[in-house]
């Protein structure tokens, strides 16, 4: 599970770890609050729809997993084929969609020293879609036949080129003009061609035969959207209510909005290593699932879920201990500092339900259930959730902190249904083996 896991996760760290160079340095541009605040609404705006995307290929890990633990790596293939058709054809329309709710923005009062910087951040950011879609497809590829040194690698020096990029385009170095946050969407969007590139030429090198013109069926796109689309509503209803309670903390101010970016990209840092360890969980059931080792498929859920609980517990205690030091990072203000240890000190509190939640339904994907996962994130964050946010933040007058009091009681309620739903089948695994 490590030599699966421990690569994934600094794959996904090493994602992350590109918005949050992006807002630092963005944060260093002359109004720190504002710049910070517009990447964040702009970004949010671009990731509720692209993740959407990206979950409807959670299908991959599934049905490449089974695949390879029942040695049909033709299957694999056609799977492949199949996928990278179906990016493409996503990647348009989700898009348009992005440019088209735009102005929503305005709808949902963010104001205009945020929204304008953010709009042209938007416009830039979206041609990035295609490129991030072709680097999941192939990602995910590789993680379902466990071949995934290439995937941290290319995570990694993708950051190179994006904190070269920002360098460059946001201050206007090396002769490149000061485009500001701008500068920075056009930074990820070179980042992305390099990733996408990195994945075709890792798959071509370890499995050229993927390559040999194998079938698209459209039976198999069928499978994967019907694997996928419960998946991607479970990645859109979590990202979404984060994304949601970012534009309606916008209406705080800036230093609200600020200090929430800052908190929310430090808690998306340390869910990027469950979030690997749930891709690992997802691929080591799937391939047990695949070589019909039923008993191999509830050792690795529960092996994936120890893994992503101990992780949470060292996670939570930097949050308490080095709260000021991780805002610091971020800006110099003194009130945004503030309000960010008081986030930071709440997203503490639900490190461990949030590993649990996510790495259980990692491990619910490799059985093939995404329905599971999507029923308990929406009733838990949009049905409970958000009005108890409002409630806290507006008529208590909690602001931020009362929506970060109800991100994290949502977080218990779906780490602990959830770890519940995979105990019943880890049962039903041990009793048919």
């Amino acid at each position: 599970m490590l030599r699966i896991a421990a690569p994934l996760a600094f794959a996904e760290l090493g994602w992350m770890l590109m918005s949050v160079v992006d807002n630092i340095m963005v944060g260093h541009l002359p109004d720190s609050a504002v710049a910070i605040g517009a990447a964040s609404v702009g970004g949010a705006l671009f990731s509720a729809f692209a993740i959407f995307g990206i979950g409807l290929m959670a299908g991959l890990d599934t049905l490449i997993s089974h695949a390879h633990g029942a040695n049909a790596q033709n299957e694999a293939h056609v799977t492949l084929a199949s996928g990278t058709v179906m990016a493409l054809v996503l990647s348009g329309p989700i898009a348009l969609c992005i440019l088209g709710l735009t102005p929503l923005l305005g709808l949902i009062g963010v104001p205009p020293e945020i929204r304008s910087p953010a709009a042209g951040f938007i416009r830039v950011l979206v041609w990035s879609m295609p490129l991030l879609f072709i680097y999941t497809t192939f990602r995910r590829y590789l993680q379902g036949i466990h071949h995934v040194k290439p995937v941290p690698f290319a995570l990694i020096s993708a950051n190179l080129v994006n904190v070269l990029g920002n360098w460059a385009l946001i201050y206007g170095h090396w002769g490149a003009p000061a485009m500001g946050i701008r500068g920075s969407a056009l930074s990820t969007v070179l980042a992305r061609v390099y990733l996408a590139g990195v994945m075709v030429v890792a798959v071509h090198r370890r499995d050229p035969a993927a390559f040999r013109a194998p079938r698209v069926r459209w039976d198999r796109i069928s499978r994967l959207l019907r694997l996928g689309f419960p998946a991607a509503l479970t990645t859109g209803f979590e990202v979404g209510i984060f994304n949601a309670t970012t534009a309606v903390v916008a209406k705080l101010g800036p230093v609200s909005l600020a200090a929430h970016t800052i908190a929310l990209n430090a808690a998306s840092v340390t869910f990027m290593v469950p979030l690997g360890i749930s891709s690992a969980a997802a691929v080591s059931v799937g391939r047990a699932m695949g070589a019909k080792d039923l008993r191999g498929a509830s050792r690795a859920g529960w092996t994936a879920i120890g893994l992503g609980l101990a992780f949470e517990v060292c996670s939570a205690l930097t949050f308490l201990l080095f709260a000021r030091a991780i805002a610091r990072a971020y800006t110099r203000d003194a009130a945004v500092i503030s309000l960010s240890i008081n986030l930071l000190w709440i997203a503490a509190a639900f490190q461990l339900f949030d590993g649990a939640q996510t790495v259980t339904t990692g491990a619910l994907r490799g059985l093939g259930d995404t329905r599971t996962p999507m029923v308990w994130n929406f009733v838990c964050y949009w049905v409970i959730g958000l009005p108890l946010g409002y409630w806290l933040a507006f008529a208590l007058g909690w602001g931020a902190a009362g929506f970060w009091w109800e991100l994290c009681l949502a977080l218990m309620a779906i780490g602990i249904g959830l770890i519940t739903a995979w105990a019943k089948q880890s049962i039903k695994l041990t009793h048919h083996s």
